[in-house]
């Protein structure tokens, strides 16, 4: 984030909307010294909830963007997303689910791609899942799933399939954040998904009925996984720039070729 920039544009709204420092940060319930030092782009001190309070009091939206060594925040969450798709294929497939992954469609103008789909086919009954590594938005996550399940009959159609129940899990990654994030929202995302961890094993051995789950995925092969995954990339990038043309010897190709 722009501090200064941030700064000098919310002073443009705050200005712009004919608004005192002493008005916006009433409505932000901040002190004035507060959007004072926030207008300067003096950010250090500020905490992220007061930042967005005097956004939201100015009508205007600020995106937090977390950036790592280049796209190197893309690869870990990648990988991060990889693992769980592996681990929760294998309790599926374990539990005797045919899995599709990655399954796109197009229904009625509708269109998306869902993590996975998976039929049981001797209770005729059809999961759509969905892999969170990061809670973001809780109501557009209830919106995204709602919209899964109600699709998922003509999704299921397309393959073949023609299910009796439909099931949707949301499993998340275990982590204090997510953990924060849901906590959060305890009332309603219990009203979505009124079925959790415990629940989920039983159903998936033996599904009866619907299921609409939410569940943390703390199993330690994810984080094994991710692991291992960032491992082999750092790995091989270090051998293929060592074996590429032209590249100089590392220090143990050089010893080795002094050793007599």
């Amino acid at each position: 984030m722009n501090s200064s920039r941030t700064g000098r544009g919310l002073r443009a709204i705050r200005i712009r909307g004919n608004l005192t420092q002493q008005r916006v940060a009433a409505r932000a319930g901040v002190s004035r010294a507060v959007v004072a030092r926030i207008e300067r782009g003096d950010l250090a001190r500020i905490r992220v909830e007061q930042l967005l309070a005097l956004a939201t009091a100015l009508r205007a939206d600020i995106d937090i963007l977390l950036r790592w060594e280049g796209t190197e925040l893309d690869r870990l969450l990648n990988a991060g997303h990889s693992a769980m798709h592996e681990v929760v294929v294998d309790r599926l497939m374990t539990a005797g689910w045919q899995v599709v992954p990655e399954r796109s469609f197009s229904v009625w103008g509708e269109r998306g791609v869902v993590d996975l789909v998976a039929w049981h086919a001797s209770t005729r009954s059809l999961l759509v899942v969905e892999l969170k590594t990061e809670i973001v938005d809780v109501q557009r996550l209830i919106g995204t799933v709602d919209r899964y399940r109600r699709l998922a009959p003509v999704i299921g159609r397309d393959l073949g399939w023609e299910p009796a129940t439909v099931g949707t899990w949301v499993a998340v990654a275990e982590s204090p954040t997510n953990r924060r994030r849901l906590s959060e929202h305890a009332g309603v995302l219990r009203a979505a998904f009124p079925s959790d961890g415990r629940t989920v094993p039983g159903w998936l051995r033996r599904p009866s009925g619907p299921l609409l789950a939410l569940s943390f995925l703390s199993d330690a092969r994810v984080a094994n996984r991710t692991a291992a995954r960032s491992s082999r990339r750092r790995v091989r990038s270090a051998v293929g720039a060592a074996r590429g043309p032209g590249a100089p010897a590392t220090h143990d190709q050089m010893s080795r070729r002094a050793s007599p």
